[in-house]
């Protein structure tokens, strides 16, 4: 096994089990949701979104989340997030957790603006962050929290997003006992100035939060704003393999593909420059085209095609 080229400098989460599947409008087994996330703990994450406690109506593809999670080996040292819309999901996940094999993080959700919350969440922004609240209290100190908050970089709905008022909500999650916050560029608005002056400020103005960059490479700028965020201080990144994603396949919104920046890509993109992933190079590939298999396409991983950075590949 030829792990990354140095000792790990940044954390990656593996998105593709959650994040990524939301997107497919077909049902995956969940014996391959688990292979593939026994995959992804293989090859060194150390942060994996496993599953979401959603409503099965409104997300089908996590009607097994519960099933899931009970025939799920665990890697030591792994975190294994869920997401949670509410204090009954909340619930579920504490109930799991006290069966023995439940999540051992969950990441609370609000948007940046109104119309987003009210499409995405269906509630306006003040019921959402009360619903936070009781989220927070429900989860007894029990879990990794992980904060997120959606259209940071701009809203399909209102456009430009006031960075004061997403810092407010990165200061608010904080002050919630949250302190692990992500930002969502979730529809590829942002660009590398932009993520410089955000995570600039967050730096600055909330130095109790540990920021998280997940961005969508709608516009192909992902790996760019990645590493504009890495050269801000950022050392937490959420990505997916063949960079599948977006917005759940029942709640359409933004044009073209929406999917996140692929795992692959930015493993290669990392190690290239000397910033260790802590990943498995040898096994990276072969993972990227079990993802593909999985979904019977191919996916929108550029290495998956040409294969790692050359200059990572040590003379024999």
């Amino acid at each position: 096994m030829r792990s990354s080229t140095n000792q790990a400098e940044v954390t990656l989460c593996e998105c593709f089990a959650r994040d990524g599947l939301q997107h497919e409008p077909g049902f995956l087994a969940t014996a391959t949701k688990r292979a593939l996330i026994e995959r992804f703990a293989a090859l060194g994450f150390c942060r994996i979104e496993a599953t979401s406690y959603s409503n099965p109506k409104v997300v089908p593809q996590f009607a097994d989340a519960s099933d899931l999670l009970r025939s799920l080996p665990r890697a030591e040292g792994v975190f294994y997030k869920a997401t949670c819309a509410n204090v009954r999901a909340v619930e579920r996940a504490g109930a799991d957790l006290e069966a023995g094999f439940g999540a051992n993080e969950i990441s609370l959700l609000v948007s940046a603006t109104e119309a987003h919350t009210q499409k995405n969440l269906r509630r306006n922004r003040a019921v959402q962050w009360q619903n936070v609240a009781e989220m927070v209290a429900a989860s007894r100190g029990r879990f990794r929290l992980i904060g997120t908050v959606s259209v940071a970089f701009g809203c399909p709905f209102e456009g430009a997003v006031d960075a004061g008022s997403v810092v407010a909500d990165v200061t608010r999650f904080v002050e919630h006992g949250v302190g692990h916050v992500a930002l969502g560029d979730t529809t590829g608005m942002a660009t590398p100035k932009s993520v410089r002056e955000m995570f600039g400020h967050i730096a600055r103005d909330v130095p109790g939060a540990t920021p998280i960059a997940h961005f969508h490479d709608t516009r192909g700028t992902g790996l760019t704003n990645y590493m504009a965020a890495f050269e801000a201080g950022v050392l937490f990144f959420d990505c997916s393999f063949g960079g599948v994603g977006g917005h759940p396949a029942k709640v359409k919104y933004g044009g073209g593909f929406t999917g996140n920046v692929c795992t692959e890509d930015l493993v290669s993109l990392f190690e290239s420059q000397g910033v260790g992933t802590g990943i498995d190079l040898d096994g990276l590939l072969e993972v990227a085209e079990f993802c593909e298999q999985a979904l019977g396409r191919e996916l929108h991983g550029r290495v998956t095609r040409s294969g790692l950075h050359p200059l990572l590949r040590k003379p024999k």
